[in-house]
């Protein structure tokens, strides 16, 4: 890989999931719709998990969540997982339904809780990759 290390945590695209691509990188989280059975699913892939069906579409997600597990890793040798440490990986209960595994940023690890309210945040990696993470939602 040319200009350093290779780099474990970006995703590589491809023509079925560009659309999820393209919005996280314009701060928009998406998840796909199935039209047969009526849930909708994260990982974008192009059929329904539950009944098969490939009739599914794009459906742009509320960015609401709740925090359903988490575990702070203080130990990660792959890159850039060492200079992150310590970071929360989590996985959230999205509004609309699915589960997703993200990490959870702008928390005091003391202050995680299972059900705690989190929304959709972006931290781009690169040009072409934006990653969606949660944080929790601020109290007015």
């Amino acid at each position: 890989m040319a200009g350093g290390a290779p780099r474990f945590d970006l995703p590589t695209p491809d023509p079925s999931t560009e659309p999820f691509w393209e919005a996280s990188r314009a701060g928009r989280l998406l998840v796909r719709r199935c039209r047969a059975c009526g849930r909708a699913h994260f990982y974008p892939r192009p059929f329904c998990p539950t009944c098969w069906s490939d009739q599914v579409d794009w459906e742009e997600a509320s960015g609401r969540a709740t925090l359903y597990t988490w575990s702070v890793v203080h130990q990660n040798d792959l890159p850039p997982f060492a200079e992150r440490v310590p970071y929360v990986a989590a996985v959230v209960d999205l509004e609309e339904g699915p589960r997703m595994m993200t990490n959870v940023v702008d928390c005091p690890f003391e202050d995680l809780r299972v059900g705690m309210a989190l929304e959709v945040t972006f931290r781009a990696e690169t040009e072409e990759i934006s990653l969606p993470l949660f944080r929790p939602v601020p109290a007015w």
